[in-house]
Formats: structure tokens, sequence, C-alpha cells
């Protein structure tokens, strides 16, 4: 297998990995009450924190691409700008299902340290 088709694969299994813990985290219960009330406040604070920080990212990045494809090539600016959006979503979909994960580790921690762990790791 020539080296762009394994890492095509491996990305491929990674993501379907990653889908597949995402959806296994999102059927433990997530609580109620106030638990929720908790953890509503803190996803739309970590969205908050997240488009400030993609917002500067942004326009570095932006310059940066201009550079690279001033100085080098299209190709590259191309990669770059691939790269910098697939790890803007890798950020994006970790802060989003980590905080999720965190309030379903604190429901899980009612039946016991052990649940509260296995939901932790997969998170």
């Amino acid at each position: 297998m020539d080296p762009v088709s394994f890492a095509i694969t491996s990305s491929c299994v990674a993501i379907a990995f990653a889908a597949w813990l995402i959806f296994r985290i999102y059927k433990y219960p997530s609580g109620e009450g106030k638990v929720i009330e908790i953890a509503k406040a803190i996803q739309i604070g970590a969205r908050a924190y997240l488009s400030r920080q993609y917002m500067t990212i942004g326009v570095v990045a932006a310059v940066v691409a201009a550079f690279i494809g001033y100085f080098m090539n299209f190709t590259t600016m191309a990669g770059f700008i691939v790269g910098a959006v697939a790890s803007g979503l890798a950020g994006y979909i970790g802060m989003s299902v980590s905080v999720r994960a965190n309030v379903r580790t604190t429901e899980a921690a009612k039946d016991g340290i052990s649940k509260a762990f296995r939901v932790a790791f997969q998170g």
C-alpha cells in the first residue's frame, strides 16, 4: 500500500472510531436540573472562547496563507489551509464532546467510580 493510500485509510478509520466514541458518549444520561443548567453554561462559555480564539487565529492564518501562496506556491497554500481548517474542526468537535462528556461523567459517578472512569476515558 502506497503512503498516500495508507494515510487516507488510517484517517478514515480514526474518524470512524472517533464518531463511534461520540455516539457512545451521547447515549449516556446527562443528568437533570442544576447539572444540566451548569453544563449549558459551560457549553456557552466554551463556544464563546473558541469563537474568539478562532477569529484571532483566522486572521493570522489568512496572512500566513497569503505569504505561503506568494513566496512558495498555491498547492502548498491550499495544503496549509486544509490543515488549518481540519485542526480547527478537530478543536471545535473535541471541545464540544469533552464538555458533554464531563456532564455525563458526573451523572455516571452516581453509579460508582468504575462507570465514571469508563465514561471519562471514552470522552
